[in-house]
C-alpha cells in the first residue's frame, strides 16, 4: 500500500442532521461514546498501510480539526506524507468538490502515488483496503467501487445509491435508491483508481463545466469507463440522518457488531487521558457503553454515555445517547433521547421520546 494515497472527501449532505451538528461536520460527531465518525475511515486507511492521506472538508470545521490534531493517534504525524487537511475552499463540498480538488491538485500529483483510494466518512465499517487494491489490480478496472448487498433496507440508506450490473458483472449504472427498493447493491462511495485518472477527471470536470462533484462524473461515465465492483460482506452503517445515527449507536451495543468494528483491526481515536469512570455502590449499568471520566450513581440501560458525564443518584437513562460533559441531576429520567454535549438537567427532569423518533436535546 506504499503506492496508494488516501483521499477522504467530506462531501456529505448534512441537512438531516442539522439539529445535532449545527455548523459542524458529520465526521466530527461522537459515536460509541469515545470515538468520532472520522476515526473509522482514518483507521481503515492506516491499518491498510496507507501513509499519505488528504482530508478535504468544508470551512468552519474546528471540532473536526481539533480532534484530528496532528494525526498522531493514527501514526500520521510525519514530515513527509502523513495527514494533510484542506478546509479553506470557498465551495461547499456537499455541492462542489471539484474546485477544492483542483485548488490542491499539487498535493495529489506530488505524492507520487500510483493509486488513489477515495472514501467518505459517513459509511461506518471496518474494511481492509489491501484486499480491495489486490482485486483492483487483478481485474484491470479503470475504477473499482466498493459495495454491499443488503436486503429489507426499510429506508436504511436515505439518498444513497445502488449499483446495477450487466451480465458480465461490470457496472451498468448507479442510481439513487428508491423508497420502494428492498434489495440493493449499496454504493459505499469508496473508489479505487489510478492517480492519473483521478487528476484527468478533475480537470475534465472543471474544463467542460459539466460536473461539480467527482461522484457525478463517475455516475455519468459508468459506460465509458471500465468499472468493476468489490463486494464488502461485513457490518456497515450509513450515518446521514437522525434515525441512522440513533440506530447505529444502538446496534453497536450488540456484542458481535462491536467485536467486528473494534477488535479485528483496531479503531484509533484521539485520547483525552481522563481517569476511569467511577461507579458508586448504588449505580446499575446494563448493556451500555460508558466512556472514560464519567461519574455514575444512577441507572443506565441500553445507552451510550460520552466522556465526563455525571449521572447522579436516582437518575435513570434508558435507550439514549448522552454525549460528552453532560450532567443529569437526581431522580431525572431520560428515555429514547439524544442529548448533545454540555447539557445539564435539573433534579427530576423528564425527557422522553420514542424508539422511532428520539427526542433531541
Amino acid at each position: 500500500m506504499k503506492d496508494c494515497i488516501g483521499i477522504i472527501n467530506l462531501d456529505e449532505n448534512e441537512e438531516k442532521l442539522k439539529s445535532l451538528i449545527n455548523n459542524n461536520t458529520i465526521s466530527s460527531m461522537s459515536i460509541a461514546g469515545r470515538y468520532r465518525i472520522i476515526d473509522f475511515v482514518l483507521s481503515n486507511l492506516t491499518n491498510s498501510g496507507v501513509e499519505c492521506i488528504g482530508l478535504f472538508a468544508k470551512k468552519k470545521s474546528y471540532p473536526l480539526i481539533n480532534h484530528l490534531s496532528n494525526g498522531r493517534p493514527w501514526d500520521l504525524h510525519r514530515k513527509k506524507y502523513g495527514l494533510r487537511i484542506f478546509n479553506y475552499s470557498e465551495y461547499d463540498p456537499a455541492y462542489d468538490d471539484i474546485h477544492s480538488f483542483m485548488e490542491n491538485i499539487d498535493f495529489i500529483k506530488n505524492s507520487d502515488k500510483e493509486y488513489i483510494i477515495m472514501a467518505s466518512s459517513y459509511m461506518v465499517c471496518n474494511i481492509n483496503y489491501q484486499d480491495v487494491i489486490n482485486y483492483h489490480r487483478e481485474s484491470d478496472n479503470d475504477i473499482t467501487i466498493v459495495y454491499k448487498k443488503d436486503i429489507n433496507i426499510k429506508n436504511k440508506y436515505e439518498n444513497c445509491q445502488t449499483i446495477e450490473f450487466n451480465p458480465e458483472g461490470k457496472i451498468e449504472s448507479i442510481e439513487v435508491i428508491s423508497n420502494k427498493s428492498n434489495n440493493v447493491n449499496l454504493n459505499m462511495e469508496m473508489y479505487i483508481m489510478r492517480t492519473s485518472l483521478f487528476i484527468n477527471m478533475v480537470r475534465d470536470s472543471l474544463t467542460t463545466g459539466l460536473y461539480k462533484k467527482i461522484n457525478d462524473y463517475i455516475i455519468s461515465n459508468t459506460r465509458k469507463l471500465n468499472m468493476g465492483a468489490y463486494e464488502f460482506e461485513g457490518y456497515l452503517a450509513c450515518i446521514n440522518s437522525i434515525d441512522s445515527y440513533f440506530n447505529t449507536n444502538k446496534e453497536i451495543l450488540n456484542l458481535e457488531i462491536s467485536k467486528e468494528l473494534f477488535y479485528n483491526r483496531p479503531i484509533y481515536t484521539n485520547q483525552k487521558d481522563e481517569p476511569p469512570t467511577y461507579y458508586s455502590k448504588d449505580s446499575k449499568v446494563e448493556n451500555s457503553i460508558i466512556a472514560n471520566g464519567s461519574y455514575i450513581e444512577g441507572k443506565v440501560e441500553n445507552s451510550i454515555i460520552g466522556r465526563e458525564v455525571i449521572i447522579k443518584n436516582g437518575a435513570v437513562i434508558i435507550n439514549s445517547i448522552v454525549m460528552d460533559n453532560c450532567v443529569v441531576d437526581k431522580f431525572s429520567l431520560i428515555n429514547n433521547a439524544i442529548v448533545n454535549s454540555g447539557v445539564s438537567f435539573k433534579e427530576e427532569s423528564v425527557i422522553e421520546g420514542f424508539i422511532e423518533k428520539p427526542k433531541i436535546i
